[in-house]
C-alpha cells in the first residue's frame, strides 16, 4: 500500500480581506489534482483542506483522470482548516474521531489561544491482515517559545492518546501511523517530539531518513522539514524500511520552488509503502 501525506496550503487569507480557501474553478485545484494523480497513492492524508468541499472537488478532478478515490473527513470543531483522508476502493477506513485535547492551549498566564486543529484518527484495513490506526495532524505553527509551548500541549495530548491506544485491547497489535504537518523541526523542537512520541511508542522515521531534505517552502526561499511521519515501534514491520521519500513535486511540474509555492502549495508531499501480506 502506497501512502502519502500533503499540506494543500489552502489558508490563503489576507488581513481584512476574504478567506475563501481554494475555490472549485481555481487553477490551484486542477494543479493539486494533477499532483495527486502523479503520486497515485492508495491512501492519502490531506492537511489544510479548505473549504471542506475542496476534497470533493479533488475527487471529481481525479475521476476525470480515471483515478477513483473515496473520502473520510470531519469538520474541525474550532478551525476552518480541516484534515481529511483519500483512499482507493478496497481500503477500509472506519471509526473517524478527533483526539480530545489535541487542539492545545496557551500555557502562558495571559494566553488567549483558541482555534487549534485537533488530530484526526481513523482505523484502516487493507489486504487480509494489514490493520492500522492512522493519525493526521496539523500542529500549531510558529517558531517562538510561546508557539512551541502550545505545541507541547498538543503533542502531550496526542502522545498520551497513543500510549493509551497502544495498551487498549483490540488495538495492541495495530500499527500506529502518525503523519501530517508537525510544524516541528528535527533537532530544534526537542520537547515537542518528546511529548508527541508518547511513552517511547513512536519512531519518527522522517527525522532520520529525511535529515537533509525539506518539505516547507518559505517566501524567503529558505526551506524547512516541518512535515513529519512516524510509525509505532511495535507491530510496524509492515512499513517498508527506507521507503519514506519526499516527493519533489515542483520538479515533476518543471517549476522552481517559488513558482510552485505560489501556484500549487508551499509544502511538498511524503510517500511511504506498507506490506499488506
Amino acid at each position: 500500500m502506497r501512502s502519502a501525506v500533503w499540506n494543500l496550503a489552502s489558508n490563503d487569507c489576507f488581513p481584512g480581506g476574504p478567506c475563501n480557501g481554494i475555490l472549485p474553478d481555481d487553477p490551484q485545484a486542477a494543479r493539486q489534482a494533477l499532483g495527486l494523480a502523479m503520486l497515485d497513492a492508495d491512501f492519502i492524508t490531506l492537511v489544510e483542506v479548505f473549504p471542506i468541499t475542496h476534497i470533493d472537488r479533488l475527487i471529481e478532478l481525479l475521476a476525470e483522470k480515471t483515478l477513483t478515490y473515496e473520502k473520510t473527513i470531519l469538520p474541525q470543531p474550532a478551525s476552518h482548516l480541516h484534515i481529511g483522508f483519500l483512499h482507493k476502493p478496497g481500503i477500509t477506513v472506519d471509526n473517524p474521531r478527533f483526539i480530545p485535547g489535541s487542539e492545545g492551549f496557551d500555557p502562558a498566564p495571559d494566553g488567549d489561544y483558541d482555534g487549534g486543529r485537533q488530530a484526526f484518527a481513523v482505523d484502516v484495513r487493507a489486504g487480509q491482515r494489514f490493520k492500522a490506526v492512522v493519525i493526521g495532524v496539523h500542529l500549531k505553527s510558529g517558531r517562538d517559545w510561546r508557539n512551541q509551548g502550545i505545541r507541547d500541549t498538543q503533542c502531550e495530548a496526542i502522545g498520551e492518546w497513543i500510549t493509551t491506544l497502544h495498551n487498549t485491547p483490540g488495538y495492541k497489535q495495530h500499527t500506529i501511523i502518525l503523519m501530517g504537518d508537525f510544524n516541528m523541526i528535527p533537532g530544534q523542537d526537542v520537547s515537542n517530539f518528546h511529548h508527541l512520541g508518547g511513552d517511547d511508542v513512536m519512531d519518527f522515521v522522517s527525522s532520520w531518513d529525511l535529515q537533509d531534505r525539506y518539505s516547507h517552502i518559505l517566501s524567503s526561499g529558505r526551506a524547512n522539514l516541518l512535515d513529519g511521519f512516524a510509525v509505532s515501534r511495535r507491530f510496524s514491520t509492515r512499513y517498508v524500511q527506507g521507503s519514506l521519500r519526499l516527493f519533489p513535486m515542483h520538479w515533476a511540474f518543471k517549476m522552481g520552488r517559488n513558482k510552485f509555492r505560489d501556484e500549487v502549495s508551499d509544502h511538498l508531499p511524503f510517500t511511504a509503502s506498507f506490506r499488506l501480506f
